[in-house]
């Protein structure tokens, strides 16, 4: 699965996708392979950046949502349209047309000033809506993890109730179909070190030969 890029200049050896669903453990699993020597691009800290106050896309956002998701400070309040989106798939929608392209021109930026020969892409969604990120990564890992853990971390992690939990898990895309779609699948319902040991393999797979 190696889509033509022709708009990437520079030679990368491997351009690759991971995601899982909501508190599956992705960002655990982004560092275990920066640690292996992979160059993470964060897609939702790119997304911080292209919603910055003031930019093309605050004002789009602030046109279509209003002044009420805006903090004292004029950043985005997150949670605030989060809460909006999350009940209105129209609304999602929209603002994921205001800022997905953006994030997309953002990536390919830092894609290009990379020197590294393997860059891993960490964003929620790549399989979703068609896959917006799709035209970019070569192969996709997918983080799993039980509903059970998923549900113990949003509650400890983000003070959700078990129904809040379970609402936000139920939104997406069923981890068993999102795992369908990988090239690679990495349980993290278990410990750190059985974690560990599946991101080494699939590291030995990627960089075999380069």
């Amino acid at each position: 699965m190696k889509p033509d890029c022709p708009q990437l200049t520079i030679p990368v050896v491997q351009i690759i996708g991971l995601t899982g669903n909501i508190a599956s453990g992705k960002t655990t699993v982004a560092e275990m392979f920066e640690k292996l020597g992979a160059k993470i691009i964060d897609a939702d800290s790119v997304a911080r950046t292209v919603v910055e106050p003031h930019s093309p896309a605050w004002n789009e956002i602030r046109d279509k949502f209003g002044d009420e998701i805006l903090n004292p400070d004029d950043t985005i309040d997150r949670e605030k349209l989060g809460e909006i989106i999350f009940n209105d798939e129209n609304k999602r929608d929209l603002l994921n047309d205001i800022t997905h392209p953006r994030i997309v021109d953002e990536i390919k930026e830092l894609i290009e000033s990379n020197r590294k020969e393997v860059i891993i892409i960490e964003a929620a969604l790549i399989v979703e809506k068609g896959g917006w990120l799709r035209e970019i990564v070569e192969s996709l890992i997918v983080v799993s993890a039980s509903e059970n853990s998923r549900i113990e971390r949003l509650m400890s992690r983000n003070g959700y109730t078990r129904e809040e939990a379970l609402a936000r898990i139920n939104s997406q895309m069923p981890s068993a179909e999102k795992e369908k779609q990988g090239d690679y699948v990495i349980d993290n319902s278990g410990s750190p070190e059985a974690t560990e040991e599946q991101a080494n393999s699939i590291w030995e797979k990627i960089t075999d030969g380069n």
